[in-house]
């Protein structure tokens, strides 16, 4: 009787732990799936898209989780394959300063603008 008990408090035991990694593995893989270009329809990620591209993207992502990769492990995969473009936040490399540079640089000289334009109107 012990035996049988035993039995089957690990089988419910394994059960919630296998419900769990699965959850888990679902919520990692949206969120990847939300960071990442569909290549065929330009603009939409491969959550929002439903092409034969994203969808066989959403089981490769899916599969790379069950294999043991984490986030950054999938992200590097995808870039590797399809490029740097593949993600909506690339890196910070020489191929990308000014794309990140860019916004800081507008913002400053917007304000020197702005600011020159309140002094000349006081004078």
């Amino acid at each position: 009787m012990k035996i049988v008990r035993f039995f089957f408090i690990f089988f419910i035991f394994l059960n919630f732990y296998n419900l769990s990694y699965s959850k888990d593995n679902e919520i990692l893989k949206n969120k990847i799936s939300k960071n990442i270009r569909c290549l065929i329809c330009q603009g939409q990620s491969i959550y929002d898209s439903q092409s034969d591209f994203a969808e066989s993207m959403k089981i490769l992502i899916e599969k790379k989780l069950n294999e043991g990769l984490n986030e950054d492990q999938v992200y590097e995969f995808l870039k590797k394959r399809y490029g740097q473009w593949i993600t909506y936040n690339p890196d910070f490399n020489k191929n990308t300063f000014i794309l990140w540079l860019l916004p800081i640089l507008l913002f400053f000289v917007g304000g020197a603008i702005i600011v020159r334009k309140l002094i000349v109107q006081k004078l």
